[in-house]
């Protein structure tokens, strides 16, 4: 039986990567999501084990030790990584989405020559902040940060193999399944 694809999709905060990465999902029930492990806490609503392994930063420390990630990072004062046994389990079954930023793309890059890597693009910098805006959860002080995060990684879209715009949530849905289908 052969590997699915592993396939990572980054973009900025407010791109609407979870907005796309639902539509694939519904349309295709072949595809995973690979589930992160992260040092913050809970979110109201969040299942650990469905939207992040929630461990402490003494488990994600010895996961480091002992080589468990595909890729890890430290954003926002904690640490996410996606768990190397888990991504492997669920490409026997078929291809695997994760969404992660650019540096543990780099990072997966390595360890997974063959994974597809998709960088989504916002229209424009205006619409990607009134994503942010319309939100209505982030401080402004959090939106000015993110914006000038998004500068510098859309920068990395150039090393992705493919950058989808995400103009019509649906049409990039529709063009990145495409893309995992060639």
């Amino acid at each position: 039986m052969s590997k699915g694809k592993l396939i990572v999709i980054s973009g900025a905060s407010g791109v609407g990567k979870g907005t796309v990465l639902g539509i694939m999902m519904k349309k295709r029930k072949d595809l995973s999501f690979s589930v992160s492990a992260t040092t913050r806490p809970p979110r109201p609503g969040e299942v650990d084990g469905v939207h992040y392994y929630f461990v402490s930063r003494e488990q994600f420390q010895e996961m480091i030790a002992q080589g468990a990630f595909l890729e890890y990072d430290a954003h926002a004062a904690n640490f996410y990584g996606t768990p190397r046994a888990q991504a492997e389990e669920k490409r026997a079954h078929g291809p695997v989405l994760l969404d992660i930023e650019p540096a543990g793309a780099k990072q997966v890059r390595q360890s997974v020559p063959d994974a597809e890597l998709i960088f989504i693009m916002p229209p424009s910098m205006e619409e990607l902040e009134r994503r942010l805006r319309g939100r209505g959860d982030t401080p402004e002080d959090q939106i000015k940060l993110r914006m000038e995060r998004a500068v510098w990684e859309m920068e990395q879209r150039f090393w992705y193999d493919h950058v989808v715009v995400n103009d019509d949530p649906e049409r990039c849905a529709e063009e990145i399944l495409s893309i995992i289908e060639e």
